[in-house]
């Protein structure tokens, strides 16, 4: 499954757990380097569910920069994030507390 397609996956099982989502309100965007590389952007409207970009589309509350291959692991679950922060592996402009959020919806939804 390449980043597109993960992030689809992602999208589709959250709007289907809409209960889940209904205090968050998030933009994540994650700056991809490599093959699959790119900007997306996941926007998290509360009980109105998750949208999905292939763009830079509105401000975003966190950025996340760090290769397609390890975008993949993260979000496979093969990659601590915590880990990977503190080796450089993965970049982080904005809340930290968010990423921290970020991990338990890749948990959930992934």
């Amino acid at each position: 499954m390449g980043v597109k397609e993960k992030f689809q996956a992602l999208t589709e099982k959250a709007n289907e757990n809409l209960d889940y989502l209904e205090d968050k309100r998030t933009v994540y965007q994650f700056n991809l380097s490599g093959e699959q590389g790119g900007t997306y952007q996941l926007h998290l409207n509360g009980k109105q569910g998750v949208d999905f970009f292939e763009e830079e589309k509105g401000e975003a509350s966190i950025v996340l920069e760090m290769s397609d291959e390890n975008f993949l692991k993260l979000a496979s679950g093969n990659l601590n994030p915590t880990v990977a922060y503190m080796g450089g592996k993965i970049k982080i402009k904005g809340d930290l507390s968010l990423a921290l959020k970020l991990q338990s919806l890749l948990k959930k939804f992934t």
